[in-house]
């Protein structure tokens, strides 16, 4: 098992998930097992109607298993029901989100997109506002903290929806597509991004992708089919990828 004695920060077992009953029943998921440790970058790949994405829901807490269990950050949060009553809450405090579209509000600068999920866990105006920049600095577009969406490029849009996500310092980041709208070389920066985030945060992230130019940038990939998780395929990240580093402008 990867990871040695690290406990993994996504751990899934014999996860399934089934819609309907009786002939109408469709078995999304079939006996899942997966642990996904600080610090890795991990890909869920697989054909369309394969359960990437119910899988994805299930360890979002946004799509109830139909059995099994799932360990969020050390907390059992699933065992063949729901363990919390809150789930918006866990989802608040232990999950970030990062889409194929970044879908920021259009009528908020860069600075308030990311500032609004703050003041929505609770945290002052004024405090939510310097940690938002704190991160658009972190991600290297804080020269574009009070442009609206419209006005960014892309890539910078991209970076402030992760920059969004990372607001609430998540120890686990789910990505869908997330490089889907950029160009192969813009993709593999975000790629690098996120391991610099993975690294720096000592966060587990999980990345549903169909793109096969990044392929290099994960530490492990996972391939469903039907449902059943088929291997877990070592992909072996640049050694120069391991470290922190300043990510390239996009």
């Amino acid at each position: 098992m990867a990871g040695g004695s690290r406990q993994a920060v996504v751990s899934v077992e014999r996860l399934s998930k089934h819609f309907g009953t009786g002939t109408a029943r469709v078995d999304a998921l079939i006996d899942i097992n997966m642990d996904v440790y600080p610090g890795q970058v991990i890909g869920l790949m697989g054909p369309s109607g394969s359960g990437k994405t119910t899988l994805l829901n299930c360890i979002a807490c946004i799509l109830e298993p139909s059995g099994g269990r799932l360990t969020l950050d050390g907390e059992v949060v699933y065992d063949d029901r729901w363990l919390k009553a809150d789930l918006r809450r866990l989802r608040l405090d232990k999950i970030g989100f990062i889409f194929q579209y970044p879908n920021l509000l259009p009528f908020l600068d860069a600075t308030d997109n990311v500032a609004v999920v703050l003041q929505l866990a609770g945290l002052g105006s004024a405090a939510s506002l310097a940690h938002a920049v704190e991160l658009l600095d972190y991600l290297e577009v804080g020269h574009r903290k009070h442009a609206l969406p419209k006005q960014l490029s892309g890539g910078e849009a991209q970076r402030v929806a992760i920059a969004r996500a990372l607001a609430n310092r998540p120890r686990i980041i789910l990505a869908d597509e997330p490089t889907a709208p950029l160009d192969s070389q813009r993709a593999r920066i975000v790629m690098d991004l996120l391991r610099r985030i993975a690294i720096d945060q000592n966060a587990a992230i999980i990345c549903v992708t169909h793109d096969e130019m990044i392929l290099d940038r994960f530490d492990h990939i996972f391939r469903l089919r039907d449902g059943r998780l088929e291997n877990d395929v070592p992909a072996g990240p640049r050694p120069e990828l391991q470290a922190s580093t300043g990510a390239a402008h996009i």
